[in-house]
């Protein structure tokens, strides 16, 4: 007699976690329960089928996590400022809820940094702080953790790195910085977990083990448990020079006719302030002591502001100023010339006049 038979294999649960792969990893730890099934018929009858025992296996934690800048630009800064943010994000992309330790570290002198250049200068009081409220604004106070708290998996979290100019810093100057995230273990919240270890040897189904899958960043190496990424601090500062000539106006004998520095002659003065930098020269202000200048006095109510240049010599042009100290831009005494100049921006100049007697 023959017999037939026929195998039916695997179960729903099988089926539904196949399913959920396309939409989310499966989170690590979950256990996978399999069983085959037998069925036959002997002498044309259908048998009862027959199963096969329970095979099961725990799914394994993937270890990987991205950093990336956000902005895609230089954060600007001022010499002698402070708390200039750079801005990160820091994705989970493992299976499974972690911690991120978090490390800032500044570039060497002459390494490239983001966005082109290299870097010549270190940024000071360096901070690290995780936005709390996600608004992906630094909020000083109240952005206050230094690690990234129970991540959940493909979830995102805004970290900030904070730091101050030195003084003394040089317009266009680079400053590289980079944020290193470390994957760590979740579980606890308000407690950072322990750097995660990858598994060594042979599978253990029955076990979690732990497989990093991270790519390599600016600074950590592939499958290390790490990603880091780069931003750069550039310096925006003014860059002034300050140019100061004369030229003969009249004297007693010639008049304006060929006029000679004699004594009894007048002589004018050209001061012409250039910023050659890219920031702003705020509250720039001009002072010219004729105290320690022998031989020559200064002729009352002669400071002109607002004067043009022409080929680096001043024009015949701009706003008398009254020497008294009533509100305009300048003024005379305590034998001082001094006139505020206001704001020179980047690339701009800004010059004033003022006239002398040759005693």
């Amino acid at each position: 007699m023959k017999k037939a038979l026929y195998f039916a294999l695997g179960t729903a649960s099988a089926l539904s976690i196949a399913t959920s792969a396309v939409a989310a990893p499966t989170p690590a730890g979950t256990d996978v329960n399999n069983t085959a099934t037998i069925g036959y018929a002997t002498g044309g009858v259908t048998q009862a089928n027959v199963l096969s025992n329970t095979a099961t296996f725990k799914v394994d934690q993937k270890v990987n996590l991205t950093v990336a800048e956000v902005g895609g630009l230089v954060t600007p800064t001022s010499p002698g400022g402070s708390n200039f943010v750079t801005t990160f994000t820091v994705t989970n992309t493992s299976n499974a809820t972690l911690d991120f330790a978090l490390s800032a570290a500044q570039l060497t002198s002459g390494q490239t940094v983001a966005f082109g250049g290299t870097d010549s200068f270190d940024q000071t009081n360096v901070r690290i702080f995780v936005d709390s409220n996600n608004n992906g604004i630094y909020d000083a106070g109240v952005d206050v953790a230094t690690y990234i708290d129970e991540l959940a998996a493909d979830a995102t979290r805004t970290v900030f790195i904070v730091s101050d100019t030195p003084a003394g810093q040089a317009d266009a100057s680079l400053a590289g910085v980079v944020l290193t995230a470390t994957a760590a273990a979740g579980g606890t919240t308000g407690t950072q977990g322990s750097a995660l270890v990858q598994t060594v040897g042979a599978d253990n189904p029955a076990a979690i083990d732990i497989v990093f899958a991270d790519t390599a960043g600016k600074t950590d190496a592939l499958r290390d448990g790490k990603f880091s990424a780069d931003d750069t601090y550039k310096v925006i500062a003014p860059t002034l020079a300050l140019v100061k000539s004369s030229k003969i106006i009249s004297d007693p004998f010639n008049g304006t006719t060929n006029p000679k520095r004699i004594p009894g002659a007048t002589v004018e003065y050209c001061i012409v302030a250039t910023n050659t930098g890219a920031g702003a020269a705020n509250n720039a202000i001009i002072s010219d002591s004729l105290a320690s200048v022998t031989g020559v006095t200064y002729q009352p109510n002669s400071i002109y502001t607002g004067v043009t240049v022409s080929s680096g010599t001043c024009n015949a042009d701009g706003t008398l100023q009254t020497d008294a100290v009533d509100g305009d831009q300048s003024n005379f005494g305590s034998n001082t010339v001094t006139s505020n100049l206001g704001t020179i921006s980047g690339g701009a100049s800004s010059a004033i006049r003022f006239r002398v007697t040759i005693n």
